[in-house]
């Protein structure tokens, strides 16, 4: 049973945001992000209370000989909704991750597999564009370096729309693919990989960046030859000293190429500062869902059998071709479900 008294001061302060955002106050993008969150809260919470009331009202009726018989088909419909009326209220009710919201920073690379992983790489990319385009968001590539066989050496792209980053913060991880490459003669299965990071867009508040601990260099972008090659110097190196971070943009503007680059830097820091926090939180951090870890062997695809399977889960598709035409929400739902059970399991002991 969730406390009652718990649920009225949410209920409270929602009121209070919306007295004050009417009252004109000078905070208003702070109240008004508040209100935001809450709104979904307090409505499950009204969903949740009509349940209880309308329990103990029916309750109350059965005493009655003429409501009695009416009375007891509406303790037990509502006993029967009840439970799932809190489970929803209890997922709500669960700390939210302040970067869900965000937009996101996608980096894939290659892993072991030579010339099929990156294949494979710009195949999880084509994933990934298909995934945003089906859900409205807009997907902006930063920086990108092709094979000659079509594959993928890295790929950094910016993606923005509604909760981004909570919809892709589980992807993050090792991609393994089982398939018979276009280069095999032989007709034999090669297992390669590909390395998933998802990092949440970074504001400059959130990062400082001094500028002694920076290393900025230009030089000259690589183009496909011919009247393709940039002649200036215009891409844009930054290394981050006192981690070694290193991102590069290389746009034709050299003005432009800054501003990228730096976004970039901001959300590696961004993310290796949440990693250290989250890894305070809990010993047992790389066990988690989602923990970020790119060494995590996460996913496989196994083409022959049409299978994805997510192995932090234990699910297993046999969907694989709508899978990678960017059917991903399933794989999504069930990731998000286990995350808020455990977090739910969390709070209980």
């Amino acid at each position: 049973m969730i406390p009652q008294d718990r649920l009225f001061q949410i209920t409270q302060r929602f009121q209070y945001l919306e007295a004050a955002m009417s009252d004109g106050s000078s905070d208003i993008a702070a109240l008004a992000k508040e209100y935001s969150d809450l709104k979904p809260v307090v409505e499950q919470i009204d969903s949740y209370m009509a349940l209880v009331d309308g329990l103990a009202e029916a309750q109350a009726m059965l005493d009655d000989p003429d409501m009695a018989e009416l009375a007891r088909e509406e303790v037990q419909s509502l006993k029967e909704a009840l439970p799932g009326a809190e489970a929803a209220l209890q997922i709500t009710l669960l700390p939210k991750d302040a970067a869900d919201a965000r937009p996101a920073m996608l980096e894939i690379r290659p892993g072991t597999g030579g010339d099929e992983a990156a294949l494979f790489a710009a195949d999880l990319f084509r994933m990934y564009v298909r995934y945003a385009e089906g859900r409205g968001w807009k997907v902006e590539v930063i920086e990108e370096q092709a094979t000659e066989l079509g594959g993928i050496k890295e790929v950094v792209a910016h993606i923005t729309g509604q909760n981004v980053f909570a919809r892709m913060k589980y992807e993050s991880g090792v991609h393994r693919v089982q398939r018979v490459p276009s280069t095999e003669s032989g007709g034999r299965i090669h297992t390669s990989a590909a390395t998933v990071a998802v990092l949440p867009e970074a504001e400059e508040v959130d990062i400082e960046i001094k500028t002694n601990d920076i290393r900025i260099d230009t030089m000259r972008s690589s183009g496909a030859g011919g009247q393709h090659v940039n002649t200036t110097d215009s891409a844009v190196r930054i290394t981050h000293l006192p981690t070694g971070l290193v991102v590069t943009s290389s746009e034709k503007s050299q003005h432009r190429n800054r501003e990228i680059a730096m976004q970039v830097l901001r959300a590696r820091l961004y993310d290796l500062e949440r990693n250290r926090v989250d890894s305070e939180r809990s010993a047992d951090r790389a066990a988690q869902v989602g923990s970020g870890d790119r060494s995590e062997r996460i996913r496989t695809y196994n083409f022959p059998q049409g299978r994805m399977t997510d192995h932090r889960i234990n699910l297993t598709l046999y969907k694989l071709d709508q899978v990678m035409q960017g059917d991903l929400d399933e794989v999504v739902d069930a990731l998000t479900a286990d995350a808020q059970a455990r977090m739910m399991a969390e709070m209980n002991t």
